[in-house]
């Protein structure tokens, strides 16, 4: 089973070095990895052209992280696609090889686990998705994203992220998954990815806002009754994953 991982980068020269290394040290025998920068101006490309392994590389300008993961999946010929951005890895060389077992054995439209976030080796926070149900949406619960593994033809069938959103398309494309397409999922209670903080979620206090009220915004367009109080109350158990980690 191929298994495509699209890398999202801009001006990620500090970072994407562990990112690539964690995919060519995966155990698995047939990955496609592809890498989509948007017109960096520092010396991104030049790192990733140190890596032999990258299948394909894209290099234009573009409208933000979201149609940069379209672009990637416009060129994805794997037949499990995920994401894995340019300051993130791997937790172990086998999860790919873990990845595609388990979407060959199951069958399932996708499939999931945990991250933790990490600075200078040490653990911050784990995100744990095993609280994660389909009803639970309408709170703004939704499996952690880099993580997320999914069959090419269920994606088609599902479609892109849609660039109506800054933040959380990907939430918005969980609930077209789970609540229209009727996925079937499986959760794996591990850690599959180390995320380095600073991401485009998690920049401070507006951009905390700002995807919480996307939120909002995408369920109501889907037709879910829900308000910002509503998505809000699952912020003490997110302040609890700081202790549990």
């Amino acid at each position: 089973m191929r298994v495509s991982v699209i890398t999202v980068a801009y001006n990620a020269a500090d970072t994407i070095a562990d990112t690539l290394a964690s995919v060519a040290e995966q155990t698995h025998h047939d990955i496609e990895h592809i890498v989509v920068d948007g017109a960096s101006s520092d010396s991104t490309m030049d790192v990733v052209r140190r890596f032999g392994h990258v299948t394909r590389c894209l290099s234009e300008p573009d409208r933000g992280i979201y149609d940069a993961m379209n672009k990637g999946l416009a060129l994805a010929t794997g037949d499990v696609v995920g994401f894995l951005n340019a300051d993130d890895a791997f937790a172990r060389p086998d999860i790919l090889e873990r990845v595609s077992s388990l979407m060959a054995e199951e069958k399932v439209d996708l499939c999931f686990a945990d991250v933790v976030y990490q600075r200078d080796g040490r653990v911050l926070r784990r995100y744990s998705s095993a609280r994660f149900r389909p009803s639970r949406l309408r709170f703004g619960w939704e499996p952690a994203h880099p993580t997320c593994y999914v069959r090419s033809d269920f994606f088609e069938r599902v479609g892109k992220f849609s660039l109506d959103y800054r933040i959380s398309a990907d939430y918005e494309w969980m609930l077209r998954a789970f609540l229209e397409f009727y996925a079937s999922w499986r959760y794996v209670p591990e850690v599959w990815v180390r995320m380095k903080p600073g991401g485009v979620s998690t920049r401070g206090l507006q951009s905390w806002l700002l995807q919480n009220r996307e939120i909002v915004r995408a369920c109501r367009s889907h037709g879910i009754r829900t308000n910002l109080a509503i998505v809000l109350s699952k912020t003490p158990w997110k302040v609890m994953e700081l202790w549990r980690k």
